[in-house]
């Protein structure tokens, strides 16, 4: 099925920076190369001492680019940095820097969103072909059987930020929360919880919009082999995920009254479940209805309630 393409909409795709320089050119001409014309790139440079500026700056010499300084707290406050920098009327693409758009990604982004109410806050994403260092696909990047909402939202990213494009309303709704947020994760996942929290659109797309590139330098990387996903469900037994979630909710409950009465009880239930003795703790679990996309890894939730690390 094909769907409606909002050939009018302007996107503003906002680029974090930091030493990219070895793959940040193959970026720009990949979003140059796309269908859809009316884009803007405002980039951060989070502090390179590579050549990132440079490539920028040959890029703006023939397209629409905007460079600032970002306030060199990491990759969630670079992000962040640039949504404050975003016209809120318009439309938000969020690009990493060593990524390489298919050059129908921006069209079918919006295309996918096209018919949502515009008071709706929307939010769509895709899956992505995993690449290797010289941007050859190697795999897609795994599926979401799952329904993609709050409720999966407060104890898993499903939402790749490297794929995400905002409607007007969902760029209102960030922009205003990100001025409360504090310290956050990591901005995709914050964004995740925001915009489902509110009662938003997620839509998600099984076809790839990117190609995703592995190398030595991912500041977060592809979690879809088994060493990965391993690794991942240790970090929820070993605790860390516990200090993400304490970070997590903290964020959310400054932005909670821009939640849905349903999603704020939900936020207040995890908080309570976590602080709850063994028997309470599971049993409040289960009420809550919580779930990651797969079953090892939701069994690893169950397991780090029960150890008192979630």
């Amino acid at each position: 099925m094909t769907l409606a393409y909002n050939d009018a909409a302007n996107v503003q795709i906002l680029l974090a920076v930091y030493n990219g320089g070895a793959h940040l050119a193959e970026q720009l001409e990949s979003i140059a190369a796309q269908g859809h014309p009316h884009w803007r790139v405002i980039a951060s440079d989070d502090g390179s001492w590579d050549n990132s500026r440079t490539v920028l700056d040959a890029f703006g010499e023939d397209h629409s680019v905007i460079v600032h300084d970002g306030p060199r707290q990491g990759a969630a406050a670079n992000f962040l940095s640039l949504l404050g920098h975003a016209d809120p009327n318009d439309w938000v693409a969020f690009a990493d820097q060593d990524d390489i758009w298919l050059p129908d990604k921006l069209e079918r982004s919006l295309a996918a969103l096209k018919d949502i109410p515009p008071e709706t806050p929307a939010l769509f994403c895709s899956r992505s072909w995993i690449s290797d260092a010289d941007g050859n696909p190697l795999r897609l990047s795994p599926p979401r059987p799952r329904p993609i909402c709050f409720r999966n939202a407060l104890v898993q990213n499903v939402v790749a930020g490297n794929t995400i494009l905002l409607n007007p309303a969902a760029t209102h709704l960030v922009q205003a929360a990100a001025q409360e947020a504090g310290k956050v994760v990591i901005h995709d996942w914050w964004i995740y919880q925001i915009v489902s929290g509110a009662g938003g659109r997620i839509v998600h797309d099984d076809e790839p919009t990117l190609l995703y590139r592995q190398h030595g330098q991912n500041e977060i990387g592809a979690n879809d082999s088994a060493r990965e996903r391993a690794k991942r469900i240790g970090m929820i037994v070993t605790g860390r995920f516990r200090d993400w979630n304490a970070i997590n909710i903290a964020a959310l409950r400054r932005s909670e009254d821009r939640l849905a009465p349903e999603n704020r009880s939900l936020l207040n239930g995890f908080a309570e479940m976590r602080a709850s003795t063994l028997p309470l703790r599971l049993w409040r679990l289960g009420r809550l209805r919580l779930y990651r996309q797969g079953r090892a890894s939701t069994v690893a939730l169950w397991l780090a309630a029960a150890l008192n690390r979630l």
